[in-house]
């Protein structure tokens, strides 16, 4: 059975070139130097020889805790999760003879929606011979989109969907 994969920076021993740049525990950039001769000067100060930069040439390494490096990269990413926003898809329905005092009410959950930063997909359902005025629809889609202008742009423009009309907004 193989051993585990180690995940995270490599560090001391794990370090497999020759040449490794160095910083010491201040942050000042002592240079380029001997792998193992780097390891013996960062014991010396009671810290590790962690790799940050691997991809650099020659690598860069820093007199660090390990353990504590970890920490702090676990923490960061923690953070990030925690604070990034996932963008929903709210769903507004209306019909083409929709009143006034029911439009606006619709609107105020459309730019609700928005300025939460969710899209929002407005459906418009035609029933019976309202099929035959889709220009109708057509205009209040186009009222719904100078409404928000200011705060959303239009990702997908109005089309029609067996006997739905379908819009999406996006915030700006």
């Amino acid at each position: 059975m193989a051993p585990p994969v180690k995940s995270g920076p490599r560090f001391n021993q794990m370090i497999a070139v020759d040449k490794v740049r160095v910083i010491d525990e201040n942050g000042e950039n002592i240079g380029v130097m001997y792998t193992n001769e780097a390891i013996e000067q960062a014991a010396s100060v009671g810290l590790d020889l962690v790799e940050v930069s691997p991809n650099a040439d020659p690598p860069v390494c820093k007199f660090l805790d390990v353990g504590k490096f970890r920490y702090e990269a676990q923490k960061k990413a923690n953070l990030a999760r925690k604070t990034q926003k996932t963008q929903e898809i709210k769903e507004i329905k209306m019909r083409p003879n929709i009143d006034d005092h029911d439009y606006d009410t619709k609107m105020r959950s459309v730019t609700k929606f928005i300025g939460e930063g969710d899209k929002v997909k407005v459906t418009l359902r035609f029933r019976g011979r309202e099929m035959a005025h889709q220009q109708l629809g057509m205009d209040l889609l186009r009222r719904v989109q100078d409404d928000v202008v200011e705060v959303a742009k239009v990702e997908a423009w109005p089309r029609m969907e067996g006997r739905q009309m379908l819009m999406v907004i996006a915030p700006k």
